[in-house]
This record gives C-alpha cells, structure tokens and sequence, in this order.
C-alpha cells in the first residue's frame, strides 16, 4: 500500500508540474471510457485532470503500471482514441480555414507545428500547415500568433481524410529545453463523415464513348506494318592473334676461373765480374834480386874473388 502510494503522489506531482499547453478551441482529443481500457487506470484518472500534460510526464507513469496494453499509443495525440471523441468531429472542406486556440500555460522554447496526421500510420500528410522556429521562449512575452492562428484545409487531401477517425489535425510543440513534447489533436473529416474503415475505393462509373465503326472484322485486327528494323552492321570482331612468345635465350654465365698468380720470384741480385786489370803485373820470377846494400855502402855481390 505504501508503495502504490508513493506511485500516486508521484503522479499527482507530475501532472501539476506538467500543465504547460494544448488545444482548447476546436474542442481537441481528451480521455474516455476507451482510454481508460487501454491505457489504465491511473493514466487515465492522470490525464482526465488535466490535458495539458506532456508525453514524457505520461511515459513516466506508465513504467510503473501493470496495467498498460500495447494499444496504449502515447505517441499519437498522447493515446486519447477517435472512439472516446465521436461527439468533437469537425466537418471541414478544402480550402476552408480553421481558427486555433492554444492555451499555453507555462512556456519552454522549443519548436512547433501544425499538421495534418495519418493516424493508421502516423505519419504527416503532405507538408505543415503551420510552423514555428522558436516557440514559448521564455525570454519574450508569448504572442497572439501562438496561442490564436488559423490554418487551412488542403485540397489535395482527396479520401484520405473521408472517415472520421483516419486523420487528426496535430499541434506538434518539442520543448527541447527541458526535453518535453506536447501533443494536441482535432478530429475532422474532408467530404465525408462516419466511424470506422470505408470500404475499398471503387472508380466511379463512367459512360464509355461510342466506338466508330470500323471496316475491319472484330476478328481480325488491322494489319500493323512493324517499323523496320535498322539493320545491324556485321561486327567482326578482330582477329586475336596472341602475341608471338619467345622465350629469352637463355645463355649460360661464363665461367671463368679465378686468376691464379704465381708466386713472386725473389729477384737475384745482378752480380758484376770484377773488371780485369788493365795493367799486367810483372813477375818476378827469374828477374835478378834486388841490390843489397851493405852498411858500408859496398854492394853484398860485389865481392872480389
């Protein structure tokens, strides 16, 4: 019991902090018996109290319901259904301009659109019927063409928009300055009305032109002479000779043996024959021995027999 009471006052204090903006004028998506089925209980006590609140306020109370089904599509027209809102189709024709009322509660720059939306798919249709660049800033006083504008019907929206239900007209407003999205949708239908899913489209009868008469049987085709056919010039294709391949002659390296230097051969001296003697000695062999002289002074061979 606690714990579901922390859950409920924490929701009580998101959906008073969370009152910022949405549609008032024409009368917009709210919550019902069908929303309720879907969405839960506490969702649905959350947004019937207040409608201005943003998706990521209704994200952060479903985490933790058990609740929820998948059907529960917050991110189109914050789940509000076209079955709890029969009674706030708006009938519109193309070209027909539609005025707006926003009430803006509590403002957060961010940017916004008006467009129209498909609602099987989710999709826009065609381009924004209306848009702004920087919308509630804070730093200026909000103007009248933000909470007061008109916009018109397209004319191109053909069946599209016939059956109550299959398109909303969406304001758009992400207030990426504090990461919050607000979403606001009006039912309308584009000539036609009713609930549900139309039946496939069928192409309206036409009346076929008469066919003039023609000669030929209606068996027999008129002969249709084929436009000729420009002949196609023969094509030879060039003859592929593959280029001659001849292998580079292969020559073996000469061998050639290492040099071989034979060992030096020590130089020998040149020897010089000693010169012959120019002057031939003479013997003294047989020649008369010398004179001998005596200390007297006579000779030693002169001697008196």
């Amino acid at each position: 019991m606690q714990y579901t009471s922390t859950i409920l006052a924490a929701a009580g204090l998101i959906t008073s902090v969370a009152a910022h903006g949405s549609i008032s004028q024409p009368p917009p998506r709210a919550a019902g018996e069908n929303y309720r089925s879907i969405c839960g209980e506490q969702l649905y006590n959350n947004q019937a109290s207040d409608r201005n609140g943003n998706v990521q306020g209704v994200l952060e109370i479903a985490r933790t319901q058990t609740d929820v089904t998948p059907e529960c599509n917050v991110w189109l027209c914050k789940g509000f259904t076209a079955a709890d809102n029969t009674a706030n189709v708006q009938s519109y024709t193309a070209g027909q301009v539609v005025p707006i009322t926003f009430d803006l509660a509590a403002p957060h720059e961010g940017a916004a659109n008006v467009s129209i939306v498909h609602t099987a798919s989710n999709t826009i249709i065609g381009s924004a019927l209306k848009s702004w660049d920087v919308f509630a800033s804070p730093a200026t006083p909000i103007t009248s063409a933000e909470t007061s504008f008109s916009i018109t019907i397209p004319s191109d929206l053909g069946s599209q928009c016939a059956t109550a239900g299959d398109c909303v007209i969406q304001h758009f407003w992400d207030a990426r300055a504090v990461d919050q999205t607000y979403e606001s949708c009006i039912d309308f239908t584009v000539g036609g009305s009713g609930a549900g899913t139309p039946p496939a489209d069928s192409p309206p009868a036409t009346t076929p032109a008469a066919t003039p008469a023609t000669t030929a049987p209606a068996d027999n085709p008129p002969a249709t002479t084929p436009p000729a056919v420009p002949a196609v010039p023969a094509t030879n294709p060039p003859a592929v000779n593959p280029p001659a391949v001849n292998p580079p002659a292969v020559n073996p390296p000469a061998v050639i043996p290492p040099a071989i230097t034979p060992p030096a051969v020590p130089a020998v001296p040149a020897t010089t024959p000693s010169a012959a003697p120019t002057t031939l000695q003479t013997s003294t062999y047989g020649a008369a021995p010398p004179a001998v002289v005596t200390p007297n002074g006579s000779d030693l061979y002169d001697c008196e027999d």
